[in-house]
């Protein structure tokens, strides 16, 4: 069986720790005559946390360990010494992960790099004896067990988080055009669907600044319904700050290029209407197609909208893309990428 290379969505079993017990004991000493009773109270146990990681692109890691415990808490000791704390597990996500119960219920979600989310409560830790004497006990013998820590069964949901979106039909070029703009190397070849989960790359920008690009695998029409893999796909277009459309300008595939830039809006609008809002590009790709120039006459007189003529095959007319999203982004007025 081929193992996966990407996961962005995932069971996770999180047990926290048990509380420690508290101890039953009392003081042997040579200069105190009457003694009595210094068995100490049981730690918490540990907690299972969240911790979003800016570094971290998959929940992969989490799919083959999914079971994340966290450490039981210490038994009190003599003297009234308190046990020692569980320590927490704390468990690395991508940034943008979404938490549900096993109920489906949305319980939490995490953007920000270093934000923490406590998961499993570690459980109390028990009493000892010395907790339980009174002017009438003055030798108790009880005490009391800790607490079970918190056991949660949870989905995990990634929803990439990129300043840069590539949008568009299956065989348009967005793995080819990726290549170009970043140093990822996704699968590139002349059928549909060859990427199957998203693809970061790091664009790099003028004075020393970058961009993280994303190509969204190819959607098709009734992607907002959920058909073929309409929402495992649409759902990272919605932390993408900026989306680049990109059209396959030689038709190569039998299809309309403004249909397909037109269906894409369509998409993105029914799935989630504020998409629409969202600052875009197009790039006119594969202009080296024999009868492209008639598809783009077409294509701008039926929208009237401005775009980058590229053949991301070549690299033809890849700089200007680069110029203009460095631009939007560190120009004046620019999108602000720590949003």
């Amino acid at each position: 069986m081929k193992r996966p290379v990407f996961k962005d969505k995932i069971k996770l079993y999180a047990n926290a720790g048990n509380g420690g017990d508290g101890m039953s004991t009392f003081r042997r000493e040579k200069y105190v005559p009457h003694g009595g009773p210094s068995g100490g109270d049981g730690a918490l146990g540990g907690d299972v946390v969240l911790v979003a990681c800016a570094q971290a692109n998959s929940l992969l890691d989490l799919y083959y360990r999914p079971h994340q415990r966290a450490q039981h808490g210490g038994t009190g000791g003599p003297g009234g010494r308190t046990g020692r704390r569980g320590e927490d597990c704390e468990v690395k996500v991508p940034c943008g992960t979404v938490v549900f119960n096993d109920e489906g219920e949305r319980i939490a979600e995490i953007v920000e790099d270093g934000e923490r989310i406590r998961v499993a409560k570690g459980g109390q830790g028990g009493f000892g004896n010395m907790h339980f004497k009174t002017s009438t006990n003055r030798a108790p013998t009880e005490c009391t067990e800790g607490t079970p820590g918190e056991v949660m069964v949870l989905w995990l949901e990634l929803k990439i988080i990129s300043d840069v979106g590539l949008v568009g039909y299956p065989n348009a070029g967005k793995s080819t055009l990726l290549n170009r703009l970043s140093q990822a190397h996704p699968k590139v070849a002349a059928y549909p669907f060859t990427t199957l989960n998203p693809i970061i790359g790091t664009m790099y920008c003028a004075n020393y600044k970058n961009l993280r690009v994303a190509d969204i695998p190819g959607l098709i029409e009734g992607a907002h319904a959920g058909v073929g893999l309409g929402h495992d796909f649409l759902r990272h277009i919605e932390r993408t700050r900026y989306l680049v459309f990109v059209v396959d300008m030689g038709g190569t595939d039998g299809r309309n290029p403004t249909e397909d830039y037109l269906n894409l809006r369509e998409e993105l609008r029914r799935y989630k209407a504020e998409l629409d809002d969202r600052p875009y590009a197009i790039v006119s790709n594969k202009m080296d197609v024999p009868g492209s120039s008639e598809f783009l006459t077409e294509f701008i007189e039926r929208t009237g909208e401005p775009l980058f003529e590229v053949c991301a095959e070549i690299g033809e007319g890849v700089d200007e893309l680069v110029q203009s999203l460095d631009a939007a982004f560190f120009g004046p007025g620019g999108i602000d990428v720590e949003a």
